[in-house]
């Protein structure tokens, strides 16, 4: 009896809690038409923000505010929408939280800053540009467009980018991209492990580059790169089949570097390190 009592009273504080909780939430939606090629921009400094196509002329954002402590700030000039989350006195960490979900004309430019995320966007055909600190970020089916993402330590994540001006930098996070093709991806990390899983498609300049941090790349067998791979400190690994380049900008040294193409060397792959280990593996 004693321990259905001790349930019971848990039970309900639970329940008490969760009703406060629900009490204290606040949810605005804002609805603005826009013309072709609109732009948004999204601040919030605590709580996630998912971005989605809307399938209208319409950007439509839903927050969901979880107390008193913060309003959100919004504005339209023309096709160009901003919106940010406004701290305000005695707001903390837990009670500044926002929660966005946005839907926005697939050619609408996005920016979005957040301190801890997560951030998430996915089949959009403009440019995205994403600023965080430990927010998680995951970017996927972007095509025809600049992909832009820095962080400090948060991870990132793209998946099936096509045709991307990518360009990826954090500091201690990891890096993931799976399918990710385009002109021009660079991806810069100081301490995180980089892992790219794809063919590096057809005429793109790829640069994957961390200070002491891992380097992985899946490739398949009909890729078409020329690969140079380098660590200074670190070692380096390769069991795709590659021709040997006969001139060469540096001498390679076994373990160290390697160099050679495959196919018809269709895209450049630079792999540096200064002490992290460098694979490139067939998949």
């Amino acid at each position: 009896m004693v321990t259905r009592q001790r349930v019971g009273q848990i039970i309900v504080v639970a329940a008490t809690c969760m009703a406060a909780l629900a009490a204290d939430q606040i949810r605005k939606e804002f609805k603005y038409n826009v013309g072709p090629k609109a732009s948004i921009s999204i601040n919030n400094e605590y709580g996630p923000v998912t971005v989605r196509p809307s399938g209208t002329n319409q950007i439509i954002v839903t927050a969901v505010l979880l107390s008193n402590k913060v309003e959100i700030d919004q504005e339209q000039i023309g096709d160009r929408v901003e919106v940010q989350s406004h701290l305000l006195a005695g707001a903390s960490k837990d009670t500044a939280r926002v929660e966005y979900q946005v839907q926005v004309p697939t050619d609408t430019s996005v920016t979005i800053h957040s301190s801890d995320g997560p951030v998430y966007a996915e089949q959009l055909r403009a440019d995205l540009a994403v600023v965080g600190d430990s927010a998680k970020v995951d970017v996927n089916g972007v095509a025809d467009a600049h992909v832009h993402v820095n962080t400090l330590d948060g991870p990132i994540t793209l998946t099936n980018i096509t045709n991307g001006h990518v360009e990826i930098s954090s500091v201690r996070g990891d890096v993931n991209m799976n399918s990710v093709t385009g002109p021009h991806v660079i991806v810069m990390s100081t301490s995180g492990k980089i892992h790219y899983d794809g063919d590096f498609g057809v005429g793109g300049d790829y640069q994957l580059t961390s200070h002491t941090g891992d380097i992985d790349a899946l490739v398949p067998a009909d890729a078409s790169v020329e690969v140079t791979a380098r660590s200074l400190r670190g070692d380096v690994e390769n069991d795709f089949p590659l021709e040997p380049k006969k001139h060469t900008a540096f001498l390679a040294h076994s373990g160290r570097s390697f160099i050679g193409t495959a196919g018809r060397a269709a895209s450049s792959v630079v792999i540096r390190s200064i002490s992290g280990k460098i694979r490139f593996k067939k998949r």
